[in-house]
């Protein structure tokens, strides 16, 4: 069912609590008019930024979707003061298309809670709702399973820098590479160990001050940052709609789970414009291997 299409009758937790009171006994789905990583109450009142955050979206009708995509070309990766000498007067613009793919958390609920739609109502809002940005972070990095989206860690074009050195005060020279491809570093997602280490040098707000903002995730290692002019190299594709479902009894055990769903993609228009700055042995500083979809290393 879709209810209350302008959700001007409550949060998405109250809207998904009205409907499992209306449903006794019964499994649930609802479709709401809104993408569930976007509306975490929290969020209003703390500058945590999320992946999303970084870039722009794009809500879509139907897939694939098709943009336009500028892959880099062969040459140097540095810039003359001559537009002719720049890295992006040889770029060839060519069409390409995204598909979209569903990026789910799943969350078992202790015993009694359907009987309490208010303590309902504000897991939902505050519990569920933020696993599924955790979720949606480590596909927009990672990738996902079924291929549609790549990850921004995992671009085929993705420029890497390797340092001996910390990587926070290594971060201003990568953001000047970002930006020999012709773009403006905007943006930076790095691991919550680094982003402390970013306030204690006052790092982090300089950056803010020159219009950078920095996303924190766990789904990127201590030991690296992944910096890029985010807003001009992809668009983040969205229906605009999530879905919140309960499932009876199909949590070990028999107890009841709730699933909370959106559909993103990714449009690649520059994978050039992003830089994985790592310390020296990479993906095993600070946080162990990186695991692929696929089981290997990267």
């Amino acid at each position: 069912m879709t209810v209350d299409p302008a959700l001007a009758s409550g949060s998405v937790g109250e809207q998904f609590a009205r409907a499992v009171a209306a449903n006794a006994g019964a499994d649930v789905r609802i479709e709401l008019p809104v993408a569930l990583p976007a509306v975490f109450p929290l969020a209003a009142h703390r500058p945590r930024y999320t992946v999303r955050h970084l870039v722009r979206s794009a809500t879509v009708a139907g897939e694939p979707v098709s943009y336009v995509a500028e892959p880099p070309a062969a040459g140097p990766d540095t810039a003359g003061a001559r537009y002719a000498d720049t890295p992006e007067a040889a770029f060839v613009p060519r069409f390409d298309q995204a598909g979209l793919t569903a990026a789910t958390a799943t969350v078992p609920l202790p015993g009694g809670l359907l009987d309490d739609p208010v303590l309902l109502a504000r897991h939902v809002d505050y519990r569920v709702v933020v696993r599924l940005c955790t979720v949606e972070n480590e596909v927009l990095l990672r990738g996902s399973a079924d291929g549609a989206v790549t990850g921004l860690l995992r671009l085929p074009a993705l420029r890497r820098r390797t340092t001996d050195r910390p990587l926070d005060e290594q971060l201003t020279a990568a953001a000047a590479d970002v930006e020999e491809m012709g773009g403006s570093c905007d943006g930076v997602v790095a691991h919550p160990r680094l982003y402390w280490q970013l306030v204690h040098s006052g790092l982090l707000g300089r950056l803010a001050d020159a219009g950078v903002r920095v996303s924190r995730t766990r789904m990127i290692e201590p030991g690296r940052a992944l910096l890029g002019d985010f807003r001009a190299a992809v668009t983040l594709l969205e229906t605009g709609t999530s879905e919140l479902a309960l499932r009876r009894g199909a949590a070990p055990g028999c107890g009841d789970l709730v699933e909370a769903t959106v559909r993103i993609g990714l449009a690649v228009h520059l994978p050039q414009h992003f830089l994985l700055l790592e310390t020296a042995g990479g993906a095993t500083a600070g946080g162990g291997a990186v695991e692929t979809l696929g089981g290997g290393r990267a």
